[in-house]
């Protein structure tokens, strides 16, 4: 079994102890991410480009690790209010419309009271071409 760590840069991920992401072999195991933008540490207040932003970083751990959008095989959202999960599916479609993982909602509060969503991902890379 091979693991590899995969980090964003967020201070939270130092201050808490979890990767933003972890590959064991090809599963690539992405944790809950938000809308924060970690090279500037700062997040929107608007739901839409939050979820962009989740997707963004979520990609860019997917990049670390070799993979992509394409090998997401499930998908979780949480949001604190229940009302904003239909608002992001434009967002949710545009990044994993053709994908089609399988998928969760939950509404839960989130660790700090900007966050509107957080979402987390596990992908499977195909190394067998």
């Amino acid at each position: 079994m091979t693991r590899k760590l995969i980090s964003s840069g967020s201070t939270f991920e130092k201050e808490i102890g979890y990767s933003r992401a972890v590959v064991v072999d090809n599963w690539i195991l992405v944790s809950g991410t938000t809308g924060f933008d970690y090279s500037k540490m700062i997040i929107s207040d608007d739901l839409l480009e939050q979820a962009e932003q989740c997707f963004k970083n979520i990609e860019i751990a997917l990049n670390q690790a070799e993979s992509s959008m394409k090998d997401v095989v499930r998908v979780t959202y949480v949001f604190p209010e229940t009302e904003d999960f239909e608002k992001c599916w434009p967002v949710m479609r545009k990044y994993l419309g053709d994908i089609r993982p399988s998928a969760m909602m939950l509404t839960a509060a989130l660790s700090d009271p900007r966050m509107k969503i957080e979402i987390q991902v596990t992908a499977y890379r195909n190394t067998k071409t």
